[in-house]
């Protein structure tokens, strides 16, 4: 059997999620600059602590867990049962249309 058809027979292979945004507008709000540089950083990285994050962002620890909360609230970011933050794809697309009204 190929690849494909071991991985759609076990169930197994690449994790694929899709969120949508109703407008643009709430797009930017969700996934601000600071929000995005967040998500770079934990991209790949496996669990990391609250304070380990805003240390790898430079940023405030209050303002980092507002985020982390703001991103958890769409499904970007999870948290562990151990506390971590985790952004759980090693990859991330974003992807928009823009047409005339």
């Amino acid at each position: 059997m190929g690849a494909f058809a071991d991985a759609w027979n076990s169930g197994k292979g690449r994790r694929s999620a899709r969120i949508g945004f109703a407008t643009p507008e709430l797009l930017w709000k969700v996934l601000s600059a600071k929000r995005w540089e967040l998500l770079k950083v934990l991209c790949g990285a496996g669990p990391v602590s609250m304070r380990e994050a805003a240390r790898r962002v430079e940023r405030d620890g209050k303002a980092v867990r507002s985020d982390v909360t703001a991103l958890q609230s769409v499904g970007l970011l999870n948290r562990t049962e151990t506390g971590s933050i985790e952004f759980a794809y090693e990859a991330a697309r974003v992807e928009f249309l823009l047409q005339a009204v």
